[in-house]
């Protein structure tokens, strides 16, 4: 079902309800009052005859003649019509209209027969609305509604009398008729109005999103530079349409990157698999002495070791997980002088200088990793500088972390050099000229490293005769299981 559909439906049926109850509620408060009202009069219409019953201490007395009764005269359907009845249900008076108009004669008495209760009692019965007041003299008595000053003695007339009056509701039955119908049919209205323009409302605010959904359809992985529409209007929808072409930016970005890395790749491998092939067929065009043989054995097993070091470089850079490691406490304070000892048999072991600013820098890390990453900042600071020139290692606290420093003072780098200089398989431009050995993903992986150890590996000083590596790790410990991947074993 279409998101047009859905929202459509359930904003229509939320207005269905909405109607419903609407004039479900109109037309229960038009019946009440209506009926109300007939009440009303028939209550009213009790109380005229009432006024019409004079109260004497031995009797009640009908006296309409002394007291004009104008009710009941009108023959119209919707006029009161009225009767009086004694105790024993005889009929004592009625009004001139109670026998025409579907006023049947004795109606009354077959709402109360001979003994209606006290007080005024109002039913429905037989298509009519019936109110009914039983007067007994003894309550009237007590009430104090008797004429103190009347002679004692008279004779009784009417010991109880019933007072009934009577209504047809069928004005009001069809006026409430009316009244649902129009409650009806105005509801339906405007339920198709919202329906029309419901849909249509919820096309147009919805449009955007059906050209994106076209859009992004017909994209395929050769046209990753389209982008799809947005409608600039502010609202989620345009931020939907930006989130999703940031997204297709970070996706080409990332499809050039891996397309440059293969390809980078691929020159990386065919290079050492070319001089490694070409040693073999320079081998086999004739005989040879065995030393000209172990020579070229020699030269292969250096290819091969070369090569081995490009492809495990490779799957540590592309496996975004590895082998769970353990994290323990290291203090670098301690550990870097043991750690440069390991370099005593490198030629350029008397340039190296040791500078430790704090008495102890605790951390948290892999041992053989952070050494893996130290060892390549080493190896790349002694392939890009001269020999005897500086190459300072710095110990230090700032900040809530630890940071190492590694400084040479070799042939520098550029500003756009440095910002590509962690990319793989990168190399400036003057060590490729000068044909210095390497494949460019050292820096890279002692990056990787970094960001695996919980730490930061970044450029923070670079001229044309100096560099500088940062390592920034958190003082206090990190969590004790991190997935770095394999650490490697060759300095690339």
């Amino acid at each position: 079902m279409r998101l047009v559909t859905r929202f459509s439906a359930f904003f229509l049926t939320a207005l269905a309800l909405v109607l419903a109850g609407f004039s479900a509620t109109v037309y229960l408060v038009a019946h009440s009052h209506l009926y109300r009202e007939i009440d009303e009069r028939l209550e009213r219409a009790l109380d005229t005859l009432e006024a019409s019953v004079d109260i004497e201490p031995g009797g009640l007395e009908w006296e309409p003649t002394d007291r004009r009764i104008a009710l009941g005269l009108d023959l119209g359907q919707d006029e009161v019509r009225w009767a009086v009845r004694d105790g024993e249900g005889s009929l004592v008076d009625r009004s001139a209209n109670a026998g025409s108009g579907g006023f049947p004669a004795g109606w009354e008495a077959r709402v109360w027969p001979t003994h209606p209760p006290d007080g005024t009692v109002i039913d429905n019965v037989a298509g009519w609305r019936i109110a009914g007041r039983r007067m007994p003299l003894k309550a009237l008595l007590r009430l104090g509604r008797g004429h103190p000053d009347d002679e004692p003695g008279f004779e009784i007339q009417y010991p109880v009398l019933v007072l009934v009056a009577g209504l047809k509701p069928g004005p009001v039955k069809a006026t409430l008729n009316r009244l649902g119908a129009t409650l009806i049919l105005l509801s339906m209205g405007i339920w198709l109005l919202a329906l029309a323009g419901g849909r249509l409302l919820a096309r147009r605010a919805l449009a955007p999103l059906t050209r994106m959904a076209e859009a992004v359809s017909t994209m395929s992985a050769t046209d990753l530079g389209r982008r799809v529409p947005t409608p600039r209007t502010g609202d989620e929808l345009d931020a939907l349409g930006h989130a999703f072409n940031g997204l297709l930016d970070r996706l080409n970005e990332a499809f050039d990157k891996q397309q440059r890395f293969a390809g980078d790749a691929s020159h990386q491998l065919r290079t050492p698999l070319a001089a490694l092939l070409g040693q073999v067929q320079l081998a086999q065009r004739r005989e040879r002495p065995v030393e000209e043989y172990r020579q070229v054995l020699d030269r292969v097993l250096e290819e091969g070791m070369r090569l081995r070091v490009i492809v495990e470089t490779l799957l540590f850079l592309a496996q975004p997980d590895g082998p769970s490691l353990l994290l323990h406490d290291l203090d670098l304070a301690k550990w870097l002088p043991n750690h440069l000892e390991r370099w005593s048999d490198h030629p350029r072991t008397a340039d190296f200088q040791l500078d430790i600013r704090a008495d102890a820098l605790p951390v948290r890390v892999h041992a053989p990793m952070l050494a893996q990453l130290l060892d390549n900042l080493l190896d790349n600071a002694c392939k890009y500088s001269e020999a005897g020139t500086p190459i300072v290692v710095r110990g230090k606290r700032e900040g809530g972390s630890v940071v190492l420093d590694v400084e040479d003072r070799g042939r520098g780098l550029n500003p756009e050099e440095a910002a590509h200089i962690f990319d793989p398989f990168f190399r400036a431009e003057g060590a490729r000229h000068d044909g210095l050995p390497g494949s460019g993903l050292g820096l890279t992986v002692a990056r990787r490293i970094a960001l695996a150890l919980h730490g930061t590996l970044s450029i923070t000083g670079y001229s044309e005769r100096a560099t500088c590596f940062t390592l920034r790790l958190p003082e206090h410990p990190g969590p004790t299981v991190v997935s770095p991947g394999n650490a490697l074993r060759a300095t690339v």
